[in-house]
């Protein structure tokens, strides 16, 4: 199997309010669309947004989990300044702040929000895993 992942989907609670939320972000809603889903181009990799109750059944799993759901997504940020402005941002874009940006133990800088669902997001700066000019991060070989 070829070590890839091409598409994340978050499973929303109502999907108008997580689309305006994501497109609060700043973010483009695909105009590639089917009715009841949205879909948003993160470079090399696709955000799906979803109906909670319609993934679940597809999935064949309840849709009740709430808490910590073992996973968090994660933005790399150029600069320590750019992870507090992120995070302001995702704020007033309706997010909750989760964590304040503070120094990690791993030496570099970070915080979390999340999304009106309650998904987790890091917005970390990593001087070891810094986004290059097309947004992406490479791993050191």
């Amino acid at each position: 199997m070829d070590p890839r992942l091409t598409l994340v989907t978050l499973g929303v609670a109502d999907l108008a309010r997580a689309v305006n939320f994501y497109e609060a972000l700043g973010w483009t809603r695909s105009a590639y669309a089917s009715e009841g889903v949205a879909f948003f181009q993160l470079g090399g990799l696709v955000l799906s947004l979803y109906p909670r109750a319609a993934l679940a059944e597809d999935a064949g799993v309840p849709p009740d989990g709430s808490g910590f759901r073992g996973f968090a997504l994660a933005h790399n940020t150029a600069s320590r300044d750019d992870a507090d402005a992120v995070l302001a941002h995702a704020v007033r874009a309706g997010a909750r702040l989760v964590k304040p940006a503070q120094d990690t133990f791993w030496g570099g800088y970070s915080g979390y929000f999340a999304d009106p669902d309650g998904a987790l997001w890091e917005v970390a700066w990593n001087p070891d895993l810094l986004p290059l000019a097309d947004g992406t991060v490479r791993l050191p070989p």
